[in-house]
């Protein structure tokens, strides 16, 4: 086995950031000496698992049951096709053409990595599961393409290894989205961009669950956010910038006007959606970009 060299440059044990000594099937650390296995060229990164400080959550436990019970690489049709399309392209739009490495935080599906195939652009494509990670090698399968298994709150990279870093719709689910971005932004370049996305000022809905009898969240969805809860997570000494933009017009949606609109062009469908926002200002997702300040 051989990693791939643009992961292994990159690659600190999670737990003490030491370097690594790589063998066939396990990555040994240097300095704790924790050993990390590999399973089909994918290092599996996590400890035991863990729940934050201050929660009861396992979250680790609860993403790696998400993964084997729920599909994320099957094909999407209709009104939910069209919506997770237009936000993947207006987050392609906005990672910078001069990104030459991009970590791909709770990856899913890997469309990321997808979209990057043959741009001679490293994607890490990152996930707390092996079934995911593992997917995304096999269906995207590229020298500047590798996948990890790790937790997002302990990631298994050195500083300032990431030219862009993309959350698509997870910071919603993260226990402490403070920390979480902390983390993001250790591995992330100095100038490097750090593009998230969420639900734009969703309403949490709940149901009780039939195992707990305890409420529980739809979709998992832990928090609600709008751009200044957002620009809130960050550290302002750190911040070169930060811009932030919400669209996807929610009466487009429940008028179901995909049926037109998913012939559109991006800049055309961005056009209309912005048209339709001013006249009722409705908008389900937001994306924020944040760049760091030089060393």
């Amino acid at each position: 086995m051989a990693l791939n060299r643009m992961l292994s440059e990159r690659l600190v044990c999670p737990a003490c950031k030491s370097k690594l000594d790589f063998s066939d099937e396990t990555l040994r650390c240097t300095g704790c000496g924790e050993v990390y296995t590999v399973v089909g060229n994918v290092p599996v990164m996590l400890k035991e698992n863990k729940v934050l400080e201050g929660s009861s959550f396992d979250y680790l436990a609860h993403y790696k049951k998400d993964a084997e019970e729920f599909d994320y690489f099957e094909e999407r049709t209709g009104a939910t096709e069209h919506s997770e399309r237009r936000l993947r392209e207006y987050i392609l739009s906005m990672i910078p053409a001069s990104a030459k490495s991009i970590l791909d935080i709770g990856s899913g599906s890997a469309w990321l990595a997808k979209s990057y195939v043959g741009k001679k652009v490293f994607v890490c494509s990152t996930d707390a599961t092996i079934v995911n990670t593992s997917k995304a090698l096999e269906n995207y399968p590229s020298e500047y393409h590798a996948a990890v298994v790790a937790d997002a709150f302990r990631l298994p990279f050195a500083d300032n290894s990431f030219d862009c870093i993309v959350a698509a719709e997870i910071i919603e689910h993260v226990v402490d989205p403070k920390k979480f971005i902390q983390e993001l932004m250790r591995v992330l370049t100095p100038k490097g961009m750090l593009v998230v996305s969420t639900p734009y000022k969703e309403v949490i809905r709940y149901a009780l669950c039939v195992h707990c009898n305890q409420k529980t969240p739809l979709n998992s969805h832990l928090h609600s956010f709008d751009e200044s809860k957002l620009r809130d997570l960050y550290d302002r000494a750190t911040l070169d910038s930060f811009a932030w933009k919400a669209f996807n017009n929610k009466l487009l949606l429940f008028a179901r006007t995909f049926i037109v609109l998913r012939y559109f062009p991006f800049g055309m469908w961005k056009f209309t959606d912005s048209v339709a926002n001013a006249i009722f200002n409705k908008r389900v997702n937001i994306i924020t970009t944040a760049t760091k300040k030089s060393a």
